[in-house]
């Protein structure tokens, strides 16, 4: 890189990271005029810069030039996808997801698992928009692509329990909450579903019971509250 070239990135990067967004961006513009090709982290800068002021599609299409330059930049997929979802275009984030986790799991290059982590939790939020939108098949797609980049998450396993629980699936409900809360004994929502599996099955002692265990971790959590009053008074609201 040209020495004149790098002190000038330098000063654009330390304007960037005090938040002078302004002042980076001219400086970053004025880079790539020096540059027949560009740099793809330059994209990726301008990107965020315009995602942070709002120009949303133009945030869209500096991460869509960095990607281009380098198909592995999976910071710019990322900040791609979180874009296009801002910009309610799911399907060109899910199209994003695709390809940023193929390389994720190629072993052509070594991902950070921070940016693994947040791959994982875009999936999980994509999962959700599905579930909002009553596509559970799909919802369940993402969540196991989440899992699959971060093996583990309780979030996630609570959701996919709570649509088998949806579904009718109780048996296979009660496994994955199980499953979760042995991975973290004090996450309340797996104690909630459980309850109410176990209610839906009839079994009304162990629903108590998990119930029982919400409110000794959270007492402040009104639904458990709920929960347990109409559990008490033998109705059955789930049915």
């Amino acid at each position: 890189m040209d020495p004149d070239f790098e002190s000038i990135y330098e000063r654009a990067e330390r304007l960037y990271d005090d938040k002078k967004y302004e002042e980076a961006e001219k400086i970053y513009l004025d880079l790539l005029g020096r540059s027949p090709h560009g740099y793809a982290d330059i994209f990726n800068k301008l990107g965020l810069i315009a995602n942070q002021r709002g120009r949303l599609e133009d945030a869209a299409r500096y991460f869509r030039k960095a990607i281009n330059l380098n198909p592995q930049y999976t910071e710019a997929s990322l900040n791609l996808i979180v874009t296009y979802n801002d910009l309610g275009k799911f399907e060109d984030a899910r199209q994003v997801f695709s390809k940023a986790t193929t390389v994720a799991r190629s072993g052509e290059t070594t991902i950070d698992p921070y940016i693994m982590g947040k791959l994982a939790n875009e999936h999980s939020k994509l999962g959700d928009q599905y579930r909002i939108l009553g596509l559970q098949k799909e919802a369940l797609e993402e969540y196991n692509k989440a899992l699959a980049l971060k093996p583990g998450l309780v979030d996630v396993i609570t959701k996919i329990g709570a649509i088998k629980m949806e579904e009718g699936l109780l048996d296979e409900a009660v496994n994955l909450f199980l499953m979760a809360k042995d991975k973290n004994p004090k996450y309340i929502p797996v104690f909630i579903n459980l309850g109410i599996t176990y209610y839906k099955k009839g079994l009304l002692d162990k629903a108590l019971k998990e119930w029982g265990k919400a409110k000794e971790i959270d007492p402040s959590v009104r639904e458990v509250e709920v929960y347990l009053s109409l559990a008490r008074r033998e109705k059955r609201p789930f049915d």
